[in-house]
């Protein structure tokens, strides 16, 4: 079974009105891998933190109510995703972000990926075309 490291990139995609959304069907089809056990799922802590965050500026944007982002966190708690402590990747976090030029917020999940020997899967295409080659990164949108 193939294990997967999502960012909230991903989670976004599960969260925010489809309106003004792309790869809203390959976040949805990941999802359902993972809701029907085809598929396994981590992430590090921080990922709950960075879906917050773009929840309360969605929600600041009028991009959708604060009821519905509180019912989008309830719906992904209940989902039981594993979740790896920060602080236990923030050695090779810090390590890949001065090696690849990328954020410790980004390299978290990168450094996730290398250590349970899975595949990060992001949204951020900018991401994983700078390190994709180097490190195992999928761009939600490709083939």
């Amino acid at each position: 079974m193939s294990l997967f490291v999502v960012d909230a990139s991903v989670a976004a995609k599960w969260c925010l009105p489809r309106t003004g959304e792309t790869l809203v069907d390959e976040a949805f089809s990941l999802l359902k891998g993972y809701a029907a056990g085809e598929v396994q799922m981590i992430v590090p802590d921080l990922f709950w933190a960075e879906l917050g965050n773009i929840l309360w500026k969605a929600t600041r944007q009028g991009r959708c109510s604060i009821a519905a982002a509180y019912a989008a966190i309830t719906a992904l708690e209940e989902r039981s995703v594993p979740t790896v402590p920060s602080l236990t990747l923030l050695e090779l976090a810090l390590e890949l972000a001065n090696t690849f030029g990328r954020t410790v917020y980004d390299s978290l999940h990168l450094a996730l990926a290398v250590q349970s020997k899975a595949e990060l899967i992001t949204a951020d295409q900018r991401l994983a075309s700078a390190v994709a080659s180097h490190l195992p990164v999928k761009w939600l949108g490709a083939p």
